[in-house]
C-alpha cells in the first residue's frame, strides 16, 4: 500500500513483466462514507474491512491498481453525500462508487449514478428498495426485510408471542423494518399492537417514553430497529431500567441492535434478547475464525468486525472481481453484467448478488445473546438458508419491479 498525493493507492503484490506494466491500468474507487461525527465508527469498520481484503488479497488485481479517493459523508441527511458524488463523477472522474453507510445517503446519490453510468457498490445502507432507483447500484450488505420477516416468524411460531408492539428510528430503514417484522409477525398469525417512531438517527433520543408507552400496553414482544451504535446501546439500557422483561415482554430485532462492537459494553441486561441477522464475529466457522484473526492482526487484538466490517470486506472482493475479469476496463453495463450472480465464501458465509434484483443473497440466523467465559457472546439458534430479499419477491410498495 502507498499513498500518493494523499489518496490510497493499492496495487499489485505480484511481479510482473514491462509489458504488464505497461497495461497496468488505475481503477479510481469514490468510497462516500462518515469518517466524522457520530457514524464514524461505522465508516472505520467499512474502510477497515476494505482495506484487510486489498492487503490479503491486492495480488488478485491482474497487475491493476486501486486508487481510493475518499470523501465524508458525515451524516444520513443526503444533502453531503450527493454533493460527494457529483465531485466524485464529474471532477475526479472514477471508475465504480462504493461505501454508503445511510439509506438517505444512496437515495439521494441515485439519480447521479444512473446519469453518470458509474457503478454502485453499496455496502451497508439496508433499506430494501434502493436497487430500484438505478440499473447501475448493486448491493453487498443486507435488506431490512431479510432480518424482519424471519423474526416476525421466529417470534410467532417459537416464541409463542400473539402480540407486539414495534418501535423504529423514523427513517427509510427504520420503516422498512417494522413494516417487515409486522409481514413476517402476522403473516404467521399474530398482532402488532402498536409500532412508534422514536426520533431520528442523527441524536440517540431518551426512549423512555415510547418504552413506557409500550411497557404499559404489555405485549408480548417488543420489536426494535435502531441504527447500530449508541442508539442500541441505549436502547438496552432503556428496557432494563423499565424492567419491561420483569414485565413478561421479550425484546428482539434485527442484529443491529447486538452489534459486536457495541456488546460488551450492554451488559447483562442484554442477555437473552433474541435477533436476526446475518453476521457475528463470534461464529465458529474457519472462514469467519480466519478473517477475525486477521481483523486483529491488522487492527489490535481489543478490535472486533462487525457486519459493516464484513461488508466493506465483501466489497472490496466484488470491486477486485470486476477489475480482473474486465482487465482495467471498466463500464458500468460490464460491472453490472459481472456482478449479476457474484458469488463468494465470505466469512458471514456464501454470498451472491441475485442477477433479477441486483441485492444480496444470504443466510440469515436467529441469534441469543448468551454469557459464557465472562463474555457476552451470540448463540445460534437456528438458520435460513439463502435468503433473498422477500420485499422483492413479494412485489411490495416500492420493491415491485419498474
Amino acid at each position: 500500500m502507498k499513498f500518493k498525493n494523499g489518496l490510497l493507492v493499492i496495487a499489485a503484490a505480484a511481479v510482473i513483466g514491462v509489458s504488464s506494466v505497461a497495461k497496468a491500468k488505475n481503477v479510481r474507487v469514490g468510497v462516500v462514507l462518515p469518517y466524522t461525527g457520530g457514524a464514524a465508527q461505522f465508516g472505520q469498520q467499512i474502510d477497515r474491512g476494505m482495506s484487510l481484503y486489498l492487503s490479503l488479497h491486492g495480488d488478485q488485481l491482474g497487475g491493476h491498481q486501486i486508487e481510493l479517493i475518499k470523501r465524508d459523508s458525515k451524516r444520513p441527511g443526503g444533502d453531503i453525500a450527493k454533493t460527494a458524488v457529483q465531485e466524485l463523477i464529474t471532477r475526479e472522474k472514477v471508475d465504480l462508487l462504493t461505501g454508503f453507510v445511510f439509506s438517505p445517503n444512496a437515495m439521494a446519490s441515485a439519480p447521479l449514478v444512473t446519469q453518470g453510468k458509474v457503478p454502485m457498490v453499496i455496502m451497508n445502507a439496508g433499506t430494501a428498495w434502493i436497487p430500484n432507483l438505478s440499473p447501475y447500484i448493486a448491493r453487498v450488505s443486507f435488506t431490512m426485510w431479510q432480518a424482519g420477516v424471519p423474526m416476525g416468524e421466529y417470534a410467532k411460531n417459537t416464541l409463542n408471542c400473539t402480540s407486539a408492539a414495534s418501535g423504529y428510528t423514523d427513517y427509510p430503514p427504520g420503516k422498512d423494518s417494522v413494516a417487515a417484522f409486522k409481514f413476517g409477525f402476522e403473516g404467521a398469525g399474530g398482532k402488532v399492537v402498536d409500532a412508534i417512531p422514536m426520533g431520528g438517527p442523527r441524536e440517540v433520543p431518551d426512549f423512555t417514553p415510547f418504552f413506557q408507552r409500550v411497557k404499559d400496553a404489555k405485549p408480548d414482544c417488543f420489536y426494535v430497529f435502531v441504527p447500530a451504535g449508541n442508539h442500541a446501546s441505549a436502547v438496552v439500557k432503556t428496557f432494563s431500567d423499565l424492567d419491561m422483561a420483569g414485565a413478561g415482554i421479550r425484546l428482539i430485532g434485527p442484529g443491529d441492535i447486538t452489534q459486536d462492537t457495541k456488546l460488551q459494553g450492554m451488559g447483562d441486561s442484554a442477555v437473552g434478547m433474541v435477533t436476526v441477522h446475518h453476521y457475528s464475529a463470534d461464529y465458529e466457522t474457519p472462514e469467519n475464525q480466519t478473517f477475525v484473526a486477521a481483523w486483529k492482526a491488522a487492527y489490535g487484538a481489543d478490535t472486533t468486525p462487525d457486519f459493516m466490517g464484513v461488508a466493506g470486506y465483501d466489497g472490496m472482493a466484488a470491486i477486485v472481481q470486476v477489475i480482473r475479469e474486465l482487465d482495467g476496463n471498466i463500464s458500468a453495463d460490464a460491472t453490472m453484467d459481472i456482478l449479476k450472480g457474484w458469488k463468494f465464501d465470505s466469512p458471514r458465509g456464501p454470498i451472491m448478488i441475485d442477477p433479477e434484483t441486483r441485492d444480496i443473497v444470504q443466510d440469515q440466523h436467529v441469534h441469543e445473546v448468551v454469557k459464557s467465559g465472562g463474555r457476552l457472546k451470540i448463540k445460534v439458534l437456528s438458520s435460513i438458508s439463502q435468503v433473498k430479499d422477500p420485499c422483492k419477491a413479494n412485489q411490495l410498495g416500492k420493491c415491485a419491479s419498474n
